[in-house]
Order: structure tokens, then C-alpha cells, then sequence
């Protein structure tokens, strides 16, 4: 709504409102809310960065679980829940213990070992070496 009123200015706005039967209150409590944000968005903007804070002193091996128990101990009142969606949005996430890597990577610029045998596997046809 407040995108169609921008980029069509030479309409008006309480014509544009009329139309789409929207009250004008409301637009303007929207314009409101974009220049200042209400009070729940700037509390999680102080909570993503302690939690961030917290993750980032647990050398990021701590997930919502623990981060909510430090939280907790440190005597701020906020939700499991809530923590676990800040950190999704934050991009921040625990290690698992469990997960290994599966497979050994091998560094691209590491030498590689010397052909001692002289293995040749050039094959004339199929199944033939």
C-alpha cells in the first residue's frame, strides 16, 4: 500500500485509500512504524546482540539451548522460542558434537605424494587393464 502511494504521488494519498477502502489511520500508523520501530523489534535488536555477544564468547559452539540458559543465568527474562529465532535470523547457529565431517579434505595446496610404483591404469577396452 505505502509502496503504491510512493510511486504514484501525483495521485494523493486519501484518493488512493478511498479506492482500496483502506482507513487513512492505518496508513499512517505504517508510515509511523517504518521511521520508528516499535517496541518488541528495538528489544530484539538488543537481545541478537547479547545473544550474539554470548555465541561469539562460546567460540560459536553454542546453540539456542545453551545461549538461552546463559541468558537466563545472567538474570535476562526472554523465551526459548524467541532466542532460537533470533539466532535463525542472525544467520547464528551451534556445532553439533555428533556431525563429524564424513571424509578428509585435502588442501589445495598441498603436494601430492610421489608415484613410486609407476602405476599405469591406461586400458585397451572395456574390463581390460
Amino acid at each position: 500500500m505505502t509502496a503504491l502511494v510512493d510511486e504514484h504521488p501525483h495521485l494523493g494519498v486519501e484518493p488512493v485509500l478511498r479506492e482500496l477502502d483502506i482507513p487513512s489511520s492505518t496508513y499512517y500508523r505504517w508510515r509511523q512504524a517504518e521511521k520508528e520501530p516499535c517496541e518488541r523489534r528495538r528489544r530484539d535488536a538488543e537481545l541478537t546482540g547479547r545473544i550474539r555477544q554470548v555465541h561469539d564468547e562460546s567460540g560459536g559452539v553454542y546453540g539456542s539451548p545453551r545461549v538461552h540458559t546463559v541468558l537466563k543465568r545472567e538474570g535476562v527474562h526472554v523465551g526459548r522460542k524467541r532466542v532460537e529465532r533470533l539466532m535463525r535470523e542472525a544467520g547464528l547457529a551451534g556445532l553439533s558434537p555428533r556431525r563429524g565431517t564424513g571424509f578428509t579434505r585435502r588442501a589445495p595446496d598441498a603436494d601430492l605424494a610421489p608415484d613410486l610404483v609407476q602405476r599405469d591404469f591406461t586400458a585397451n577396452g572395456p574390463n581390460r587393464l
